[in-house]
């Protein structure tokens, strides 16, 4: 059974820095695709990183530029480096994972959403303010 169990949340102000961690257990790690969500309340959750077993990632507008994922295979992790927070980046944030398998070929290059992944962290609080 594949599980996520995600850390690395907190408050910081505009400008600040956080590093989220998402560990992976119960999978093949090198064969699953990975991805970052986040949700404010009201609002669907909206895709910010994504990252295919292969190499190629994809971020949302909204944070690239800012925002990277990543991954270690030898500690089956892979993290969201978040730089230059600002406020609309508040919000909950969850990871996500999927076998590789399940996606068209690039798939990186359309949009993909929440309905892509099937495997998820139990999400973590960031909150930027000043």
């Amino acid at each position: 059974m594949v599980q996520l169990m995600e850390s690395g949340g907190g408050s910081v102000q505009p400008g600040g820095s956080l590093n989220l961690s998402c560990v992976v257990t119960g999978s093949t790690f090198t064969m699953y695709n990975f991805a970052w969500f986040r949700q404010v309340p009201g609002k669907v959750r909206e895709g910010v990183a994504a990252s295919d077993s292969d190499g190629p990632t994809s971020y949302a507008d909204s944070v690239n530029g800012r925002f990277t994922i990543s991954q270690d295979n030898a500690k089956k992790t892979f993290y969201l480096q978040m730089n230059n927070l600002q406020p609309e980046d508040t919000g909950v944030y969850y990871c996500a994972a999927e076998h590789d398998t399940n996606f068209i070929a690039q798939w990186w290059l359309q949009p993909w959403n929440e309905e892509d992944f099937d495997y998820w962290g139990q999400g973590t609080q960031v909150t930027v303010s000043s």
